[in-house]
């Protein structure tokens, strides 16, 4: 228990070793992030670049809306089989190849003669939309085993940082590329990202995946009895489906947290989409501008909550949870409702600050809650989410599309987020119920950490399994 909790009689440099060990692993995962940063300006240069070449090669905007719907139906598939994947691999392996996958299909659409190039882009379509899936799962689900429990809120944090400022630079870059250096150049520079992602990768100790089931032994003892099924149904090959529902199943507040993560996306399919229709409505001769300057005031936001939360949790060891997840909700939706009211753009930059703020804040608190499950249910956990948001962002693309023909962006936007506040009240009242009914006393919420059986990152972070609370929960003092 010295080395785990701190130096003792009998081992005077624990502390200074773990703190060395910590700062070990902390460097680390900086250079992973940073792998991980250029790869994402790499996805969302593509995003951009790809859409552009679709359109310009089959000339129907059609096409654009099936290569964007095979991109997610792919995400859809990988989030259900990631879990198995993560029950047989190591997490430095599926990350590896995600990238390599990645880079291979960019040089296959490069070489790719006339005659194949739809061909081509539908197998891009393919493998980013997969890739990206399995790599988002199994660099999360790992956090926890490469910088430890304590710190996941931290990395977290940092990585979200790092993929908003990919964002914006590979927005805010992809038409000026693609402009001045041309299709192949862009798509090669895409390619190289990958492969600086793929070897960052391949150089760095990464924890995670396959062999996680060291921990089924310790969720046993907690009487997390479904860990333990969900262990062997996780390497009985067929059964692996039940076992991404067993890990919500068995955390009723987990289930109904990824559910409004689901229609969250479905409300973010709404601004997406009503986005470049409420800019054109605003300068029509130049409509990219707001929606560029949006995207970019946004993501400051973003990066500045992300900021708040590394110093808030460094301070105080606490860092932001279930409410802040519930909250957060509300607010952003909020936001982005009021985006599309028609206010002066002064205003409108300070909404999209806020919008920002509150996603990064909602993005940290939902990925280390999730984290706080047992590794034997957080790769399949992760992977459900992953689907549901591809659902719902997916289904929200399709009707918002439709709506928008008929409707104004505010109501669009207003019925989609709308549908997101109320499921977020929702979750907020069962936290509270949750609260509420669990017992005070020495068994209760004082004395739940010396509980017969706790493990030890569960009596400083809750119970997870309960939904109800985790180490991210809002100071209340």
């Amino acid at each position: 228990m010295g080395s785990a909790d701190g130096p003792t009689a009998d081992e005077p440099d624990g502390g200074s070793r773990k703190t060395r060990d910590t700062a070990v692993s902390e460097r680390r995962f900086r250079f992973l992030v940073a792998g991980y940063a250029v790869s994402s300006y790499g996805t969302f240069l593509n995003m951009v670049a790809l859409n552009l070449f679709v359109y310009e090669t089959t000339g129907r905007a059609l096409a654009m809306g099936l290569f964007m719907a095979v991109r997610l139906a792919s995400g859809f598939v990988a989030g259900l089989v990631v879990g198995g994947l993560l029950a047989r691999f190591s997490a430095k392996s599926i990350m590896l190849w995600a990238n390599v996958g990645q880079g291979a299909v960019m040089l296959v659409l490069i070489l790719a003669p006339d005659s194949l190039v739809t061909g081509a882009l539908m197998a891009v379509s393919v493998v980013i939309g997969a890739c990206g899936t399995l790599f988002m799962v199994a660099l999360r689900s790992s956090i926890p085993e490469m910088v430890g429990e304590d710190r996941r809120a931290w990395a977290n944090s940092l990585s979200i940082t790092g993929r908003s400022m990919a964002m914006v630079a590979g927005f805010a870059s992809a038409g000026v590329v693609v402009s001045l250096v041309g299709y192949t150049a862009a798509f090669l520079l895409d390619m190289a990202t990958f492969v600086i992602c793929a070897v960052t990768v391949a150089l760095l100790p990464i924890a995670g995946g396959k062999g996680a089931g060291s921990e089924a032994g310790a969720a046993g003892a907690s009487g997390a009895s479904g860990a333990g099924k969900g262990e062997k149904e996780a390497k009985s090959g067929p059964r692996w489906r039940p076992v991404a529902f067993l890990a919500l199943a068995a955390a009723p507040g987990l289930g109904l947290m990824v559910a409004l993560r689901g229609v969250d996306a479905f409300g973010s399919s709404s601004h997406n989409a009503a986005l470049p229709i409420y800019s054109t409505s605003l300068d029509a001769s130049n409509p990219a501008v707001f929606v560029s300057a949006f995207w970019c005031v946004w993501a400051l936001g973003n990066i500045g909550a992300q900021q708040v939360i590394q110093r808030y949790t460094q301070r105080t060891g606490k860092t932001v949870g279930a409410l802040g997840f519930g909250y957060g909700t509300v607010v952003m939706s909020a936001a982005f409702i009021a985006a599309f009211a028609g206010f002066p753009l002064a205003v409108t930059a300070v909404i999209a600050l806020i919008a920002g703020a509150a996603d990064g804040l909602t993005e940290v608190a939902y990925t280390s809650h999730l984290q706080t499950l047992p590794a034997t249910l957080r790769g399949h956990a992760f992977g459900l989410s992953a689907t549901f948001e591809n659902l719902g962002f997916g289904v929200g693309m399709i009707l918002v599309a439709a709506a928008l023909d008929r409707f104004s962006p505010l109501a669009v936007v207003g019925w989609s987020h709308g549908a997101a506040i109320v499921v977020a009240v929702v979750f907020l009242l069962r936290v509270a119920a949750l609260r509420r009914a669990e017992p005070a006393g020495p068994m209760g919420r004082a004395g739940g950490a010396g509980r017969a059986g706790l493990r030890k990152e569960e009596a400083v972070e809750g119970r997870p399994d309960r939904g109800d609370r985790d180490g991210a929960e809002v100071s209340r003092g």
